[in-house]
């Protein structure tokens, strides 16, 4: 997605060494919510004619952007917790994720009330890299007994493994911007 690509090579600002792109300002602090809209739009497009029910995110980074697709598609967005809280009631999904960029692990959770093996699941998420978040949020689907329609990413580092392995594993995954190689150089984008 060429609107996005431009934001990033505009805005993004890369870290330790090449391994780390800042997009704070519009996608994962701040938000331009006119940019979400349009990457909304775009992720209807591609998903639009899957049925959609649910779209599916981690805590915390992926829910604005998860929120404006889920508009898109007039469905409610689900997005896994980090942590057990109160108002949790009840039984729950849940899954080992390692964040690379905290480094630690996280048990992420999903009210079982929220996910049946009635819904068609988007997973929506800011960032792909490694693909962890992801293949977590792919265990929830799993354990719900849901269809898993594909993964619906804002930007892709497809240096990392991440991608090509939930491709292999025959998860339909669609990122709108996809980056071959970044350095404090610049970007270059697949």
């Amino acid at each position: 997605m060429q609107l996005l690509e431009d934001r990033i090579r505009k805005d993004g600002k890369i870290r330790e060494h090449g391994s780390v792109l800042k997009v704070d300002s519009f996608l994962n602090h701040q938000i331009d919510v006119d940019l979400c809209n349009e990457m909304g739009k775009e992720f209807f497009r591609l998903f639009g004619g899957e049925g959609i029910t649910k779209i599916l995110t981690i805590e915390a980074s992926g829910i604005g952007i998860a929120c404006i697709v889920a508009q898109c598609f007039g469905v409610p967005v689900l997005f896994a917790k980090k942590s057990k809280t109160k108002n949790i009631d009840g039984s729950v999904y849940t899954s080992q994720v390692h964040s690379f960029t905290h480094g630690t692990d996280y048990e992420v959770m999903v009210a079982k009330e929220f996910l049946s093996p009635n819904d068609r699941v988007l997973l929506v998420d800011d960032f792909l890299a490694n693909g962890a978040a992801l293949q977590g949020l792919m265990d929830i689907v799993h354990q719900s007994g849901a269809d898993l329609v594909g993964a619906g990413i804002c930007i892709e580092k497809a240096f990392q493994p991440g991608g090509d392995l939930l491709r292999q594993s025959g998860l339909r995954v669609e990122s709108l911007a996809r980056i071959a190689a970044m350095s404090e150089n610049g970007i270059t984008f697949c």
